[in-house]
């Protein structure tokens, strides 16, 4: 009798155990939301699957920081990179860069079909057949070529006048021929739906509101680089000007900026990484050209587009001193392109919407260079970034690709906000821990720059053994300082023959937000894989090839660092 109650209570014990442990499990979960439960299951994954990963800690060495002033006309890569769009053939000829929304192809090629035409339509001067080229160059790389004097052609058309002021503020020969060769405007665009509640809200969409709804509500608003895009530049400018429109400079501004910044989600690399974003919710609103816009037959049916900003009037300038017979070919061409026909034919693409909206505001080229800097220092509103750099030196990247890796990211890291919080990672067969993450003071610098130079190339390609250490070392700081912002920085060929697989990755990455922006090396990269790992996140999969891989860096980290 007395086993058996003995027996009876102890099943009655593990019974009670059971019902625990059952109601542990079924209740853990309750009044969280599905994103801390995801975040939870990929942060144990994770643990899990570090386990099985061996990780070498690599011995710390100090290389040199050098301090000298950064040259631009070293880091821009030569100007056959972007190839003429149109090659004129004229006993006269003049090059003309252009901005890519009208120097591209299809609904994106008018000015190229206008200079198509203007070639074969037999114009001479003095018995001479004249005619243009035509190079499509982003409007802030066409002035960094211009500025830095590593190549100037006859004239340029950028988006708007902003670029055309800079580059007069730097002493370049420039002159304005037309103020206005074909109409775009910049816009802010929001979905639908969210549009009508916004002006439910608010009374009225505009760039004042947008910016009021962002400090206030925290409306994720998104828009592109300021030193690259026209749209992100007047865009930029015309925040700054919502804060203090007699002095965009001024402390009132700035200060209105950060508080505008700090619930920016992050300035995107391109306008693709945006979209993309908007289309995932991450972003409820984003910034693009009516050209662009009206060519989108999704954004035209499900988006609205509302007009801010100066004017991108695609402004045509001279440069340097033509001669006379090259003036005369610039604006015979400038005529021509202004002519009814070619004006219908841009009306055609998309470009000279009457948008019943003016902008007359005008801003020097200094002022517009500060404003560039005031946004490099103040973007992240006094928030540091937490990145982990990782770097590939499988036996597939020696050679050329190690060496631009190294030669990128030590004369890319001059652009590295010294209050960001820096680690590295490098992978072969194995993971090594070349370094820590801590702020990238001069201390830190000079070791980063030290590991790097040590990177050697050989082995295999465990990449997603090295992302999810990355991950752990990134979400283990973040744990520090809590308001950080986070990102990874894979810098690779793309090929992964050991380790974890890519589905694992992407399983445990989706869940916790922390963007990896891939930088492909080597004329074979795998831009497909690479493009994968950034689009889990909504980061931009770069690809840098040997003669602007510096300047791609320098843009990259100008934007996230």
């Amino acid at each position: 009798m007395k086993n058996s109650n003995q027996v009876k209570f102890i099943l009655i014990i593990v019974l009670f155990l059971i019902v625990v442990v059952v109601g542990l499990i079924f209740t853990r979960n309750l009044g969280k939301s599905s994103k801390e439960i995801n975040t939870e299951n990929s942060k144990s994954t994770l643990a899990k699957v570090l386990k099985q990963i061996n990780v070498k800690e690599v011995e710390k060495s100090k290389g040199t920081v050098e301090f000298n002033e950064n040259n631009l006309e070293e880091e821009l890569p030569d100007i056959e990179k972007y190839p003429l769009s149109v090659e004129g053939k004229g006993d006269i000829n003049i090059e003309i860069f252009s901005s890519p929304e009208k120097a591209g192809t299809g609904t994106d090629g008018w000015l190229c079909d206008v200079a198509e035409e203007f070639n074969k339509s037999n114009y001479q001067i003095d018995g001479k057949s004249i005619s243009v080229s035509i190079r499509s160059v982003a409007s802030g790389l066409a002035v960094d070529y211009i500025v830095s004097g590593k190549y100037i052609p006859n004239a340029i058309t950028p988006s708007n006048e902003l670029w055309g002021e800079m580059i007069k503020s730097k002493k370049i020969d420039i002159e304005m021929v037309d103020d206005n060769l074909v109409s775009n405007q910049a816009g802010i665009i929001f979905e639908k739906k969210a549009y009508d509640e916004f002006v439910k809200k608010y009374g009225e969409m505009s760039l004042d509101k947008v910016v009021e709804a962002t400090v206030n509500d925290g409306l994720a608003m998104g828009y592109t680089n300021p030193y690259a895009s026209s749209t992100g530049l007047n865009f930029l400018v015309s925040t700054l000007s919502k804060f203090d429109q007699e002095n965009l400079l001024s402390t009132k501004a700035v200060q209105g900026f950060q508080s505008f910044q700090a619930n920016v989600p992050f300035v995107s690399y391109t306008t693709m990484q945006m979209r993309e974003a908007v289309s995932t919710g991450s972003l409820d609103a984003f910034i693009l050209e009516y050209q662009t816009y009206a060519n989108d037959a999704d954004l035209t049916r499900n988006y609205v587009f509302t007009p801010f900003g100066v004017k991108h009037n695609n402004p045509i300038y001279s440069l340097g001193t033509l001669s006379s017979e090259q003036q005369g070919v610039l604006d015979e061409f400038t005529k021509f392109a202004k002519s009814e026909k070619n004006q219908k034919l841009a009306s055609d693409y998309g470009f000279n919407q009457n948008l019943d909206y003016d902008n007359n505001q005008k801003y020097d080229g200094s002022t517009l260079y500060s404003a560039q800097k005031i946004w490099k220092e103040e973007k992240d509103s006094g928030k540091p970034i937490i990145c982990v750099f990782v770097s590939d030196i499988s036996g597939s990247m020696a050679g050329v690709p190690i060496n631009e890796l190294r030669k990128s990211l030590i004369n890319g890291s001059q652009y590295i906000n010294s209050n960001n919080y820096i680690g590295l990672v490098s992978f072969n067969n194995d993971v090594y821990k070349n370094l820590d993450i801590e702020k990238f003071d001069i201390n830190q610098r000079s070791y980063f720059n030290g590991a790097i130079e040590n990177l050697s190339a050989s082995g295999g390609t465990a990449t997603y053994d090295a992302l999810l250490v990355a991950l752990d070392m990134v979400l283990n700081k973040k744990e520090e300082i809590p308001d950080a912002k986070t990102m990874i920085i894979l810098l690779s060929d793309g090929k992964q023959n050991r380790g974890n697989s890519l589905s694992t990755a992407t399983n445990i990455l989706e869940n916790l937000d922390v963007p990896v922006y891939t930088i492909g090396y080597g004329d074979e990269a795998e831009k497909d894989v690479l493009s994968k790992i950034s689009s889990i996140n909504e980061a931009a999969s770069l690809t840098a090839d040997s003669d602007d891989v510096v300047y791609t860096l320098k843009n990259l980290f100008n934007s996230n660092l």
